[in-house]
């Protein structure tokens, strides 16, 4: 089962294989949204783009970049990922809101 550090909040929860990051980190009290996300995002269909984290360890336990965050992500950094787009595989170690 793979282990989501969560840096700013000094916070690890379990996942299992495959599990949604963005569900994970609400389903355990971790915030992912500023102010302006909060009140207008999409719900996790990858449309408005605040739900973004970095990804400071673990990259390769992660799935791949979908269309959307090609689209949204497109003048970020490689270790920017929409949160509601990726699926945890691994341990990772995520920022949030960056």
């Amino acid at each position: 089962m793979p282990n989501i550090n969560f840096s700013k909040e000094n916070k690890e929860v379990v996942a299992s294989e495959g599990a949604n990051l963005r569900i994970k980190a609400m389903e355990n009290g971790i915030d992912i949204y500023k102010v302006w996300g909060k009140m207008m995002n999409c719900g996790g269909y990858g449309q408005c783009g605040t739900c973004i984290v970095e990804v400071e360890e673990g990259m390769e336990n992660l799935s791949e970049r979908t269309e959307a965050e090609k689209r949204k992500l497109k003048n970020k950094p490689d270790s920017y990922r929409l949160s509601c787009q990726t699926l945890v595989y691994g341990p990772v170690k995520i920022k949030t809101k960056p």
